[in-house]
């Protein structure tokens, strides 16, 4: 965790999504001397002085604890909610959405962390979950950022996300192609996006932290037009 957390604040980034974050673990109990077990959730571990502002969703629910999305955020984050859009009982999945206030003057920005299933069914009521929230919840000039793990192999998601959200995804856009995230020592396989709306993609960039997670972190250059 302390070498995550030290990576992440070395890209600086303005907002950050992540999945599978430990809200309460049970590492902490089982190994209570482990010198990089963080005593706090994990986003809150992440976030200490760079991000002021922070927000977990909590998804699975286990003896030992809880895991979920978070979005750390350098801006003020006005509002936001977690959707249960679980397909079944062996997987437990949200969709984190807030709204960020940028500065006086800006529209807000909306932004959603997903970590969708491993099975195609459930992909597909998430899929659709997402699109009915955002077509019900987010206005259609507002700015919006979508990022996280699809578990798409097929690449479904960009052709359904454009055709009906108006979406581009950063490293399609930009460089032609999406963005090989998976597994990080070999990356492989095109699981992870950053989907946008009413932004400029300046372009975007792999981080393949090997030792630290098992997949890549991508990071993206927006501005608004």
């Amino acid at each position: 965790m302390p070498e995550l957390r030290d990576r992440l604040h070395e890209l600086n980034a303005d907002i950050v999504f992540l999945q599978e974050v430990q809200g309460e673990g049970g590492r902490r109990r089982v190994m209570p001397r482990h010198a990089t077990c963080p005593s706090q959730p994990q986003h809150e571990f992440i976030a200490q002085e760079i991000w002021p502002h922070s927000i977990y969703g909590k998804n699975a629910i286990y003896d030992e604890g809880h895991h979920g999305n978070a979005i750390l955020s350098r801006y003020p984050i006005m509002r936001w909610d977690n959707q249960d859009v679980s397909a079944h009982q062996f997987e437990s999945r949200g969709l984190l959405h807030c709204e960020i206030a940028l500065s006086d003057g800006l529209p807000q920005l909306h932004c959603l962390c997903v970590h969708f299933g491993l099975f195609k069914r459930g992909r597909g009521v998430q899929f659709n979950a997402l699109i009915e929230r955002i077509k019900h919840l987010v206005p259609a000039d507002a700015p919006l950022i979508i990022a996280g793990d699809f578990n798409d192999w097929n690449n479904h998601a960009s052709h359904l996300l454009a055709h009906e959200l108006h979406l581009h995804e950063v490293f399609d856009a930009s460089l032609g192609r999406l963005a090989r995230s998976y597994p990080a020592g070999l990356p492989l396989l095109r699981m992870d996006r950053i989907y946008v709306r009413g932004l400029e993609i300046r372009h975007g960039e792999v981080h393949a932290w090997r030792k630290i997670s098992d997949h890549a972190a991508l990071s993206a250059d927006l501005v608004l037009p």
